[in-house]
C-alpha cells in the first residue's frame, strides 16, 4: 500500500466550491498495473476548468482545514444549473503527469526505474496508478518536465492537423497562435508543408512566432487586419479555422473574410454566395462569452464545430493514436517542447493569486506542479 494526496474539487449543491487535498491509498499494482510517483504535472486551461469551474474568483479564499489547505470559492447560480452531474462529487484533478515508476504488477517490471508520461485524470497527487500500456517512456534526453506535456497539447495539435488533412484543406488559419499549443501547430506545419496564418494580439506575439519560423503572422489589433487578413487567405487558400478563442465576433469576422477571399474568383455574382466550404473549429474558451455569428456576411457553405482531443482520439482508433504519441516522443525536445513559467508544490496550487494568473491565460503564463515540492 502506498500512501499520498489528491486534489479534489467538489462543488456542492448550494454552489460552495471546495478544493482540497485528499489523503489517499493505493493498493499494490495488479498485472499490467503501474504506481508512478508523479513530479510533474501543467496547469492547463482544462484542468482549471475542473479545478475551479465557472466559479466567481473573486470569492476565492485559501484556509487550512485540519493542518491542509482548501480553496474555497462561490459558483454563480447561472452556471450552477449546468452543473447538476458534478454535484457533491470529489472530482479528480490533472489530465496529465509524468514522473518515476516505483511499483509495478508482474506483467509491467520492465518499467520499474523508468521514467515515464501519462495521460487519463488525477495527475495532481503524490502518487498515480494506471496501466502500463497507457503510459509512454520518456526518452533519456528529456527530462521529466518535458515528459508532463506530452500528451493535451502535443496530440491536439496533431489532431487539428489531421482534421485538416482529412477534410481536404490546404491551408489554415489559427488563433491564439503564440500559445505553447499555437507555436507547436505552427512548427508541425513547417515541418509537413503546410500554409498556416498565425494570428495574434501584440507586437511581442508577432516577434516570438516569426523567430520559431512562421511565415504568416498578422496582429488583430492592426487596424487594417482584415484587409490584410483577406489578402492571405487569398494567397493561401485557406478554409479550416481553429479557433481557440471560442467566445466573441472573432470567428465569424474570419469566415467572413474566407468567403470575400472566395468571392473574387467567382465569374458572376451569386446571392448565395461562394460555393468554397469553410471550416470554422472551436478548439478552446479563452474567451466565455457567446459565440456570436453573422450569417448574412458568411454565404452558405460553411460550419462551425466544437473540436476535443478525447473525441477525436475516440473517433480515429488506436492506430492513428499510436502514430500520432511516437511523433510527440519522436520530437518532445523540439516540435512538441513546452516551457513554464514557473514551478510549484501540490499545496501551491492551491493559492488563489496563482489560480488568477493562469486564470488570465496571458502567453508564455504556463505552471506546473511538482508535488515532491511540497
Amino acid at each position: 500500500m502506498i500512501y499520498g494526496r489528491q486534489m479534489r474539487s467538489t462543488i456542492a449543491e448550494d454552489g460552495g466550491l471546495t478544493v482540497t487535498l485528499h489523503d489517499t491509498a493505493i493498493d499494490e499494482p495488479a498485472n499490467d498495473e503501474i504506481i508512478v510517483r508523479i513530479e510533474a504535472t501543467p496547469i492547463n486551461p482544462s484542468d482549471l476548468s475542473a479545478m475551479i469551474g465557472p466559479a466567481d474568483l473573486s470569492t476565492l479564499n485559501l484556509t487550512v482545514e485540519e493542518g491542509r489547505p482548501q480553496l474555497s470559492a462561490k459558483v454563480p447560480a447561472a452556471p450552477l444549473k449546468g452543473l447538476r452531474g458534478r454535484l457533491g462529487l470529489p472530482l479528480p484533478v490533472g489530465n496529465e503527469g509524468a514522473g518515476t515508476v516505483v511499483a509495478t504488477g508482474p506483467e509491467a517490471t520492465a518499467l520499474l526505474g523508468k521514467r515515464v508520461g501519462m495521460m487519463g485524470g488525477g495527475m495532481y497527487a503524490d502518487y498515480r496508478k494506471i496501466r502500463a500500456p497507457e503510459v509512454l517512456e520518456i526518452p533519456d534526453h528529456a527530462s521529466t518536465a518535458d515528459g508532463a506535456s506530452m500528451f493535451i497539447n502535443p496530440l491536439t495539435a496533431l489532431g487539428l492537423i489531421e482534421t485538416a488533412k482529412a477534410e481536404g484543406h490546404r491551408a489554415i488559419v489559427q488563433t491564439a497562435a503564440a500559445s505553447n499549443l499555437g507555436q507547436m501547430m505552427q512548427k508541425i506545419c513547417h515541418s509537413d508543408g503546410i500554409a498556416l496564418i498565425n494570428i495574434v494580439r501584440s507586437k511581442e506575439q508577432e516577434s516570438l512566432l516569426r523567430d520559431i519560423g512562421a511565415e504568416y503572422v498578422l496582429n488583430s489589433s492592426d487596424p487594417d487586419f482584415i484587409d490584410q487578413l483577406t489578402d492571405l487567405l487569398d494567397a493561401t487558400s485557406a478554409t479550416a479555422v481553429f479557433d481557440a478563442i471560442g467566445g466573441g465576433t472573432q470567428g465569424s469576422d474570419i469566415l467572413q473574410a474566407m468567403e470575400q477571399a472566395a468571392v473574387r474568383h467567382m465569374p458572376a455574382y451569386n446571392r448565395y454566395g461562394s460555393d468554397v466550404f469553410r471550416h470554422l473549429f472551436l478548439t478552446g474558451v479563452l474567451d466565455t462569452a457567446p459565440v456570436t455569428l453573422r450569417r448574412m456576411d458568411l454565404g452558405n457553405d460553411w460550419s462551425v464545430t466544437s473540436w476535443l482531443l478525447f473525441h477525436f482520439l475516440r473517433k480515429a482508433g488506436p492506430e492513428t493514436e499510436r502514430r500520432l504519441r511516437q511523433r510527440v516522443v519522436d520530437e518532445l525536445t523540439t516540435t512538441f517542447a513546452s516551457h513554464y513559467s514557473r514551478t510549484v508544490g501540490l499545496a501551491d496550487a492551491l493559492e488563489p493569486e496563482l489560480i488568477q494568473a493562469v486564470q488570465r491565460k496571458s502567453t508564455g503564463e504556463k505552471v506546473l506542479i511538482d508535488p515532491t515540492a511540497g
